[in-house]
């Protein structure tokens, strides 16, 4: 394994540059039905079949929550990964519905770089994210910022 630092740094970020994430995840039932038990949400939409049988959906949904934080996970490699904090998330936007069964992606989109105010050796990023099912159909968009050190300023404890 190599000792070189992964992932990106501030300067790194171009505004425009494009990320699509890889790879996708196909989400299953026991999936949404563990983080839902985990979570406390307690909605049958997303445990109880019989209930969602009679909804305009016709089937249990995916817990929406469970869609965004699989979908900010799978920024992290290209988005996060040398991120020293993540300072908000806005916008949060759910476009479609997602079902057990489904295979999520994702892509990134860097619309803000500037230097922090408070930092010098870090600089503030923001990015907009878009998860699609594998047809295509765009379920969710939002806005992250990160906070990102610049490459002088990296991380410097990683395992050897």
């Amino acid at each position: 394994m190599s000792d070189e630092p992964r992932g990106n740094f501030f300067e790194d970020f171009k505004t425009g540059n494009t990320y699509k994430h890889w790879p996708g995840r196909t989400i299953t039932e026991t999936d949404n039905i563990h983080f839902s038990l985990l979570t406390m949400n307690q909605h049958p939409l997303h445990c109880d079949a019989n209930f969602a049988a009679g909804t305009e959906f016709g089937k249990p949904l995916v817990n929406s929550t469970l869609t965004l934080a699989i979908v900010v996970g799978m920024t992290v490699a290209d988005i996060s990964i040398n991120a020293i904090a993540n300072l908000g998330w806005r916008d949060i936007r759910l476009t479609a519905p997602v079902f057990p069964g489904d295979t999520i992606y994702a892509r990134s989109t860097v619309i803000d770089v500037r230097e922090s105010g408070s930092r010098p050796g870090a600089g503030v990023v923001t990015t907009k994210t878009e998860g699609y099912k594998a047809d295509g159909t765009v379920f969710m968009t939002f806005e992250r910022i990160s906070l990102i050190p610049k490459r002088a300023s990296g991380p410097s404890g990683r395992a050897k």
